[in-house]
């Protein structure tokens, strides 16, 4: 017979390793076994060179090596106080200590010292739960003569993300240039470009005389692509320190050639190497949403509410709803500020066509009145190209169809008149790319499509136009990315993209339904599309609150959910956010 078989139990005693420290601390605080004294001071400390050892890898070069200290009962530990070496061999026997403001550099140290590096991450952990704004620079420095890179790193985050504080502290003043350039050349600094550029003023004016020379190699690292003109030409162009430097002054010219030739061949033609720095990508303060406004809510009144697509939790919020309801209005984006211009005013007896244009910035989530039109309009189109808003056509004050175009200059918020139309149309779809702008399609006076193409030279102020028996959209959006110009819908369900290039048109993935009055985006070049009416299969027309996205690269539309009410002849936009103040109401 075989023998039975041998049962093994495998046992872990869960608190024998405990308990062995606590039995050793024991030992010490009673002075038995123990064969050193660690000195600090006046303070000797009974130790076990067998703990030590096992608990740090400087105690274990120090007595399982051929040093002195070998032969030595008494060890004088230089540097390290006798309260905190205390604490640190409490902490070897108890795996406990306690860390505060008053102690903690010197337990850092010591613990760096000792080579204890657990501890030492506990004290950089410590000190990253107090990080604020008004420290980080200075924890920085101090992390560099911990050499802590935990600390370095997290204080680092928080200049990063505080920069609007951070700049406003007498630390930053006292950072060196390459400290400062690191700073400004970073992508993830989290500061408007108005704001790097009045920081590096200001750290130059704190120490004018060895600083000024760095002017123009600070420059630089402002991305004035993303400057309001405004504020480019005005302050930045009249600021002492940049008129002191030629280069300053050069860069600042060719932006100023660029905006008014209204071409990129300034780019090329500049004295400086202009390119790279025009190219520079926008820091991650700058974030682009998506915006609903405007339109006709639930096919019942023209609605006031303004709305903003949180793509982190997937919903729609409220911002503050626009000051009067306003009947086809137009709706662009430029220089991160919304603008609502003209429509008919429906708060009143009776309506009126307004010329009235409100703004809104993510950043105040507040609305104002700009500079208002030449000439009133509503059911028009509006584009905005470099520092421009173009206004197009639509009806005006006689409530008649009108081929005037007028041009708001944002550079120096003034309105003038533009060459008109070659022919007046309502609703035609409109993109602006390469200098000029595209107007497809559109209906006359007595709603007759229009197969036609128009075409704004924008530099030479003049239009021309061409049949083309592919165009037949009305109430379309039209949207540019890269090369093409997508057409959606328009009373069919048709999208079509315009290479403007080869000049031909691609067929592109079909709408589900007949689609008129909807409002298309470009985010991250993906295409977005909200509401809107469709022709059911009953030729009857109804309101639409879907949210729909179209993929170029896989020719794919998909639903991203839907809007939180029907609603059609709104605005959709994209529109950069600087830093989220709207409050859900």
């Amino acid at each position: 017979m075989d023998p039975p078989a041998v049962e093994v139990r495998h046992y872990k005693d869960n608190e024998q390793s405990s308990n062995l420290l606590l039995q050793l601390n024991r030992l010490r605080h009673e002075n038995i076994l123990t064969d050193v004294l660690l000195c600090s001071g006046n303070t000797q400390i009974p130790c076990h060179r067998n703990v030590l050892v096992s608990s740090s890898p400087y105690f274990r070069a120090m007595f399982c090596n051929n040093f002195m200290e070998t032969q030595q009962t008494k060890i004088d530990l230089k540097g390290i106080t006798s309260a905190i070496l205390t604490s640190i061999i409490d902490y070897v026997y108890t795996g406990l200590i306690s860390i505060s403001m008053d102690i903690v550099l010197s337990l850092m140290q010591a613990a760096s010292m000792l080579q204890y590096s657990r501890l030492f991450e506990a004290c950089s952990s410590f000190l990253q739960e107090q990080l604020s704004p008004d420290n980080c620079l200075s924890m920085i420095r101090l992390s560099d003569i911990m050499n802590c890179c935990s600390l370095r790193d997290k204080a680092k985050e928080v200049a990063m993300k505080s920069f609007s504080d951070v700049s406003a502290s007498e630390d930053l003043c006292e950072l060196s240039l390459p400290e400062l350039m690191g700073y400004l050349d970073d992508d993830s600094l989290c500061a408007e470009e108005e704001q790097v550029f009045e920081t590096l003023v200001a750290w130059i004016h704190h120490d004018p005389i060895s600083r000024c020379g760095a002017i123009s190699d600070l420059f630089k690292k402002v991305r004035l692509r993303y400057i309001h003109p405004t504020y480019l030409f005005q302050f930045i162009a009249n600021d002492p320190l940049i008129q002191s430097s030629t280069l300053c002054t050069e860069l600042i010219e060719s932006v100023r050639r660029l905006m008014f030739s209204v071409s990129t061949k300034c780019i090329e033609d500049s004295a400086v190497d202009f390119k790279p720095l025009w190219a520079a990508p926008r820091r991650c303060t700058y974030h682009d949403m998506l915006v609903v406004v405007g339109g006709r809510k639930n096919n019942e009144q023209t609605s006031r509410e303004a709305l903003v697509f949180d793509a982190k939790c997937q919903k729609w919020q409220r911002l503050t709803k626009l000051p009067v309801r306003l009947y086809k209005a137009s709706y662009v984006t430029l220089h991160s500020i919304l603008y609502v211009i003209g429509g008919l005013t429906t708060s009143t007896k009776h309506s009126q066509v307004s010329s009235t244009v409100y703004t809104l910035s993510l950043k105040t989530n507040q609305w104002r009145t700009a500079e208002p039109m030449l000439v009133p309009h509503f059911a028009h189109q509006s584009v905005s190209y470099l520092h421009f808003i173009f206004v197009l056509g639509g009806l005006g004050p006689d409530r008649r169809i009108t081929d005037s175009v007028e041009r708001y200059n944002s550079m120096f918020n003034q309105w003038e008149s533009m060459a008109p139309m070659p022919e007046a149309v309502l609703h035609p779809a409109v993109a602006a790319t390469n200098q000029r702008i595209y107007m497809f399609g559109g209906e006359d006076a007595m709603q007759n499509p229009i197969r036609l193409i128009q075409v704004y030279h924008i530099s030479r102020n003049m239009w021309s136009k061409m049949e083309n028996r592919t165009v037949k959209n009305v109430s379309a959006p039209a949207v540019v990315t890269g090369e093409k110009i997508y057409i959606i819908g328009g009373y069919t369900r048709r999208m079509i993209a315009y290479d403007t290039k080869a000049n031909r048109f691609i067929k592109c993935a079909n709408l589900k339904e007949r689609r008129m009055h909807h409002s298309a985006t470009i985010l991250d070049n993906k295409l977005y599309v909200t509401g809107g009416r469709y022709v059911s299969g009953h030729d009857i027309i109804e309101d639409l609150d879907t949210f729909e996205c179209y993929d170029p690269k896989t020719d794919v539309w998909s639903s991203k959910g839907s809007l939180p009410y029907k609603l059609f002849d709104h605005g959709f936009l994209t529109l950069t956010c600087v830093s989220k103040t709207w409050v859900e109401s």
